[in-house]
C-alpha cells in the first residue's frame, strides 16, 4: 500500500493496487487491468467503482448491488480491515473477485391459514404444500391462492413432503401428525377451480406409537420414511395397490347413507431403532440411505438395507431440524434448542467438530435448507421470527428476511430463487426473487 504526500504535508489516503475478476458472464465482465483504489473501502465503495467501470462500457449498464471475495471468502469488513485480519499482503495487486448481491426483491402477500403454519414443502415448482396445527394441508399454486385442501388427520400436521411430482400433472404427496399416522395423498395441479378443493387420502399409514414429527419421500418416489416421538424411524410404500402385502384392510365410511371411496390402509414395511429420544428430522436423499436428527443430541445415518445407522454425529443439543446438500451433496446442517447452526463434513476424520459454526439467530433453530443447485446457500429459520440466508464464505448471514410476527417453524426454496415460510403468526411468507446463482 502505498501513501502520497500533498503539497501541505497531509497523509493522503492509502491506495492499493487491485484487478477485479469475475465468473459472471458479459455485460457483466470488467477491463483486466489493474487500478489504484482507497484501501478504507467497503463493499458499498467495491460497488460502486465495479458499477461505473461497467457504465463506462455500456451507457444502458443501470447500477446493482454486488458481493466481493478475496482468496475464496466475502468480504464483509473495510478492505484495509479484512487484508489485516487474513493476513494478505496489500504490497502486489490484488484479485479481488465479485459475484452479485443476494437482495429480496419482493415479499408477496401473505397466504393466511387458521393457526400455526408448521410445515412447508416448496420442491415443485407448481405449488407450494403447507401443513398446519388446524389438522388441514394446503397446495397453493401463488400467494393467497389456495387450490386444494387435505382433509382428514385428527391432529396438527407436523410435516409435509411431495413425493412424486415427476413429468405429470398428477402429484402425490405425504402428511405427517400429531395423531400418530402418516396419510397419502393425490390431486391434479392443473384443475381450474373457482374454490379450493377438497381431498381425502387414498392411504392411511398406521403403526407408530406416538405424534409423527417428520416424513421425507425417497428420490423415486416409491417409498417414504418418518421420525416420530417414538423414537423410531419408519419406512413406507407409497403406490396404491396392495401387491406388497402391505395393505390391511379397505375401510367405507357411511356417510349420509352413501358409501365414500374406500380408503387403504399401510403398514411399514421396517423399522430403524437406536434414537433414544424423539426423531424431529428425517431426510432421505439416496435409496440406501437415510439421515435424522434427534432430541437425543445425535445426527445419524442409516444404511437402509442393512437397517441399523452406519455413523452418528453427537452435538449436545436436542436437534429440531437437518439436511444435507452443499458441495458433494455431503454436508450436513442441523439446528436445534441452541441458536447456532452448526455443519458437519462426515468425510472429514475426526467428524464430531462443525466445520461451520452461524450464530447470528438469538433463539431455537426450528428448520435449515440447502440451495439444490448452489454450493455455498444455506436457509435457516428460528423461534426469534428471523429467516437467515448464508452463503458458507463468510460468517455473517446475506440475507435476513423479518416478516414474520411470531415463530419461524418451517421453511423451504421454491422454484429456485424464493424463499417460503410459515410460523406461529398463521401466514405462509414467500419472499421472491433472492438470486443466489
Amino acid at each position: 500500500m502505498g501513501t502520497a504526500m500533498d503539497m501541505d504535508g497531509d497523509v493522503e489516503e492509502r491506495r492499493v493496487q487491485v484487478r477485479f475478476i469475475t465468473k459472471l458472464k458479459p455485460p457483466f465482465k470488467v477491463p483486466n487491468t489493474s487500478i489504484a483504489i482507497p484501501a478504507n473501502l467497503t463493499r458499498l465503495g467495491l460497488s460502486t467503482i465495479v458499477n461505473s467501470l461497467l457504465k463506462a462500457a455500456d451507457d444502458e449498464w443501470e447500477s446493482q448491488p454486488f458481493d466481493f471475495l478475496i482468496d475464496g471468502e466475502l468480504v464483509r469488513l473495510p478492505l484495509e480491515q479484512f487484508l489485516l485480519a487474513k493476513g494478505i499482503s496489500a504490497e502486489k495487486v490484488l484479485e479481488i473477485e465479485y459475484t452479485r448481491a443476494v437482495v429480496l426483491k419482493k415479499e408477496d402477500e401473505p397466504s393466511l391459514h387458521d393457526d400455526w403454519v408448521s410445515a412447508v414443502d416448496g420442491s415443485c415448482p407448481r405449488f407450494i404444500l403447507t401443513g398446519c396445527y388446524d389438522n388441514l394441508g394446503r397446495v397453493w399454486k401463488a400467494a393467497g391462492e389456495c387450490t386444494h385442501i387435505l382433509e382428514g388427520h385428527g391432529g396438527a400436521i407436523t410435516s409435509v413432503s411431495v413425493v412424486n411430482s415427476e413429468g405429470t400433472d398428477s402429484v402425490t404427496v405425504a402428511t405427517a401428525s400429531k395423531d400418530e399416522t402418516l396419510r397419502l395423498w393425490k390431486f391434479d395441479t392443473e384443475e381450474h377451480l373457482d374454490q379450493p378443493s377438497k381431498i381425502r387420502a387414498f392411504k392411511i399409514l398406521r403403526g407408530h406409537n406416538a405424534s409423527v414429527q417428520s416424513v421425507a419421500a425417497e428420490a423415486s418416489g416409491s417409498m417414504i420414511c418418518s421420525g416420530s416421538w417414538d423414537c423410531t424411524i419408519n419406512l413406507w410404500r407409497t403406490n396404491k395397490s396392495d401387491t406388497e402385502g402391505d395393505l390391511v384392510s379397505i375401510k367405507k365410511r357411511k356417510v349420509k347413507n352413501k358409501a365414500e371411496e374406500s380408503q387403504l390402509e399401510g403398514e411399514a414395511l421396517s423399522t430403524l431403532v437406536g434414537h433414544t429420544q424423539c426423531v424431529s428430522s428425517v431426510y432421505w436423499p439416496e435409496r440406501n440411505t437415510i439421515y435424522s436428527a434427534s432430541w437425543d443430541h445425535s445426527v445419524r445415518r442409516w444404511d437402509v438395507e442393512m437397517g441399523k445407522d452406519l455413523s452418528n454425529i453427537f452435538c449436545g443439543k436436542a436437534l429440531h431440524c437437518l439436511h444435507v446438500g452443499g458441495e458433494g451433496s455431503a454436508l450436513i446442517a442441523a439446528g436445534g434448542s441452541d441458536p447456532i447452526l452448526r455443519v458437519w463434513d462426515p468425510r472429514k476424520p475426526g467428524t464430531s467438530a462443525p466445520i461451520y459454526q452461524f450464530s447470528s439467530h438469538n433463539s431455537w433453530i426450528s428448520a435449515c435448507k440447502w440451495h439444490s443447485e448452489s454450493l455455498f446457500h444455506l436457509l435457516s429459520a428460528s423461534y426469534d421470527g428471523k429467516l437467515m440466508l448464508w452463503d458458507l464464505r463468510t460468517v455473517w448471514p446475506l440475507a435476513i428476511i423479518d416478516s414474520h410476527e411470531d415463530k419461524v417453524l418451517c421453511a423451504d426454496w421454491w422454484k429456485g430463487d424464493s424463499v417460503i415460510s410459515g410460523g406461529v403468526d398463521s401466514k405462509l411468507r414467500i419472499s421472491s426473487g433472492v438470486s443466489v446463482l
